[in-house]
């Protein structure tokens, strides 16, 4: 999972995103001070090695 954190004069606010391609398209657009984070679940399923 992804997320887009932007902290402006309002506060803060916070999006998900499913892919990385996705998060980083609307990183892009977005304007203010942002920060680009993955969130990696130790559980996930996906990340464990056969």
């Amino acid at each position: 999972m992804w997320i887009i954190t932007i902290h402006s004069k309002n506060g803060f606010k916070m999006f998900e995103f499913y892919t990385e391609k996705e998060a980083r398209e609307k990183f892009e657009v977005i304007e203010g001070c942002k920060i680009l984070s993955e969130v990696i679940y130790f559980n996930d399923k996906q990340l464990v090695k056969p």
